[in-house]
């Protein structure tokens, strides 16, 4: 994915249009954040009257929080690695878990940098988790550039993205 310009404007917007979907569908929203730090959640709550759309939001950075947290199985992270679709998906899976009232997750891993990439998962590689209740996860494998900031914006956007276009 081609760098991004995120404006605090642009993304309140569209975290504005997320909280009113949730609200049409008379949803709650749980997040389960590693690279993003809370930013989703953070995002979310900025915006005054969220609180009848958003449950939670639990920052799960290290390996042990995913497992102790989220219930992520030791076996996942051996066989993927953090940034997989697959932790992604146990991450989504464990936030619906901890928060009852919430009927949709979300769940971000990824490495963010300007450390941390390898050749196969290299910097800006992020994987996102949409989840309605334990049916279809959406999962997507984003690859964004730019420095961490960037790409930690640019995560927070693809995320309310598939929020509002594939649920």
């Amino acid at each position: 994915m081609a760098e991004t310009a995120f404006t605090p404007s642009a993304l309140s917007d569209k975290a504005t249009r997320v909280l009113d979907f949730l609200r049409q569908r008379n949803a709650r929203l749980v997040t389960a954040e590693s690279c993003t730090g809370g930013l989703i959640a953070a995002t979310l709550t900025a915006i005054a009257g969220s609180s009848n759309a958003i449950e939670g939001g639990l920052v799960t950075y290290s390996n042990a929080m995913k497992m102790s947290v989220l219930d992520v199985a030791t076996r996942t992270l051996e066989d993927h690695g953090a940034v997989s679709e697959a932790v992604a998906t146990e991450m989504a899976m464990g936030a619906l878990d901890c928060a009852e009232n919430a009927s949709i997750s979300v769940a971000v891993t990824g490495i963010a940098g300007p450390d941390g990439g390898t050749p196969d998962k290299p910097v800006g590689t992020v994987c996102l988790c949409i989840m309605e209740g334990a049916k279809n996860p959406i999962l997507e494998t984003a690859h964004f550039s730019g420095d961490r900031e960037a790409i930690r914006l640019a995560t927070v956007s693809r995320a309310f993205d598939l929020i509002l276009t594939r649920l």
